[in-house]
């Protein structure tokens, strides 16, 4: 069962950025930067993965969701909720127990033995289904799963994530490009806002982070290699 009454969107961004920085799912470090997937430098880190083993914060956080994408996308708008491998999976399932709808999740690639599926779960064709990960970066990994999901005969137009970056000017324009509406909880501008007013790391650091954050290509390309 959802609450009836939620907080507007600001006041929810400020919140799961909070709820991020209070687990230390947020990490910093300009000084020795992280090596991103895409093998890019970056001073800033998040793990959405730890958020399950948070029950309180977990909960709240879906239904955070659950009712962003109501209030974005309608009420009555899915008949399925896929999960993206791995960090999606739980996310998903807790969001379709909400909205008292079927769960499936979606394989990076077929599995290579069995049906070699990459739908898990029941998905038919004609469904609506709601794209459910942890985050999204530059969205390229979701043209993937929706891919995926379409070839079932099913529809897919809508994805939600608990963090989205919010620094890579083209990304909603990708995922518009491919039928995809993002619906997200927070971007790296709540967190880095959240952790200037509760003192979570020191001025200078905070100050390289945002440096990033306002060019983070040309940031990346003066210190690769």
């Amino acid at each position: 069962m959802i609450p009836t009454n939620f907080p507007p969107a600001n006041e929810i961004a400020r919140l799961t950025a909070r709820m991020l920085l209070e687990i230390k799912a947020v990490h910093f470090n300009a000084d020795e930067p992280f090596t991103l997937a895409s093998g890019l430098p970056s001073p800033t880190y998040i793990d959405c993965r730890k958020l399950i083993s948070y029950p309180r914060i977990r909960s709240t956080l879906m239904d955070f969701l659950t009712v962003t994408v109501m209030r974005n996308a309608g009420f009555e708008a899915f008949d399925n909720i896929a999960g993206g491998e791995t960090a999606g999976i739980p996310f998903a399932a807790l969001v379709a127990e909400r909205m008292a709808l079927p769960m499936t999740y979606v394989r990076k690639k077929p599995k290579g033995y069995g049906r070699n599926a990459r739908i898990e779960g029941v998905m038919t064709e004609g469904q609506r289904v709601l794209l459910v990960e942890d985050l999204t970066t530059d969205g390229g990994s979701k043209l993937s799963f929706v891919d995926a999901i379409r070839e079932t005969g099913a529809t897919c137009a809508h994805t939600a994530v608990i963090f989205y970056y919010g620094i890579f000017p083209d990304t909603t324009q990708k995922l518009g490009d491919h039928g995809v509406t993002l619906h997200h909880l927070c971007t790296w501008w709540d967190v880095l806002a959240e952790a200037r007013d509760s003192g979570a790391f020191d001025a200078a650091t905070l100050a390289e982070v945002e440096s990033f954050l306002k060019a983070p290509r040309a940031w990346q390309d003066a210190r690769k290699g």
